[in-house]
């Protein structure tokens, strides 16, 4: 397994991993090292043929105060093409994130500035603290959220994308959940344990049922009801049910028993 310097890849032993944004000296604020290192974590986990799902989180009281500002000031003395040359590391992270293969889950305290908001949208599903702090705040240095804006414009509509990028205002956790962002909140004290109860619910499901949900939301939320989405809807059910899970499940189902991805609670 790699070693790592901001990040940190956490294996749990019932199928899941959590990547921990690991710079709680920094909130959490990402470099280029951190870029770089959250690129190869993912390939590491879409790597893994043996995991569920990931868990996407921050160490300490934030889960990402946004750009670092020592590397904002580094990029304020480059030219164009090295310019170029960052936002295309941070775009590739951003990409390898919303493509990946598992399922994702977000959790979110603390604030979550900046890039931190692309980092929620690239995820499947997130939740969080109701009194997390939100905000694309770009706007406020002179900049733009140039590179995460198509994942946040999916994640909350184009109307609130627009609002939010230009005012560049701070919103909470309970109204990031409003906005489609969240996909719950709670109490801070209360989210770890709530947390548990969304593990044990991603748990039951077929790991490759979920993957295949997954890539079926995604071509039918990109595209209009045309004959090209119908027939890949109609091959991909036709596909898992004749898999070994999909014969799994149904035959569990039919006979009354637990599946056999659901393992049975240590003694």
């Amino acid at each position: 397994m790699t070693d790592f310097t901001t990040v940190q890849l956490e294996m749990d032993p019932r199928g899941f991993a959590t990547l921990w944004l690991n710079r709680p000296e920094k909130n959490n604020a990402f470099n280029a090292e951190m870029i770089r290192e959250l690129v190869l974590a993912i390939d590491q986990v879409q790597s893994d043929k043996n995991l569920r799902f990931l868990l996407l989180r921050g160490r300490g009281k934030h889960f990402c105060a946004g750009a670092d500002l020592a590397w904002m000031q580094q990029s304020a003395k480059l030219d164009f093409d090295a310019n170029l040359t960052d936002a295309r590391e941070l775009a590739e992270m951003m990409y390898s994130l919303y493509h990946l293969k598992l399922p994702t889950l977000a959790v979110v305290q603390g604030a979550a500035f900046g890039g931190a908001v692309g980092l929620i949208a690239c995820c499947d599903m997130a939740i969080g603290a109701q009194d997390a702090q939100l905000s694309l705040s770009e706007v406020r240095i002179g900049l733009a959220p140039a590179v995460i804006s198509p994942f946040v414009a999916k994640a909350i509509g184009e109307r609130a994308a627009r609002r939010y990028s230009m005012t560049g205002e701070r919103f909470s956790g309970e109204r990031a959940r409003d906005l489609g962002l969240l996909s719950e909140t709670y109490a801070a004290e209360a989210l770890d344990d709530n947390l548990c109860g969304w593990i044990d619910t991603l748990l039951l499901n077929s790991p490759q049922a979920m993957r295949a949900s997954k890539d079926l939301m995604r071509e039918a939320s990109s595209g209009s009801l045309n004959p090209a989405l119908r027939r890949y809807t109609e091959n991909s059910i036709a596909r898992i049910r004749v898999s070994p899970e999909g014969q799994e499940g149904l035959n569990a189902f039919l006979e009354k028993r637990k599946p056999n991805w659901i393992q049975e609670p240590q003694q």
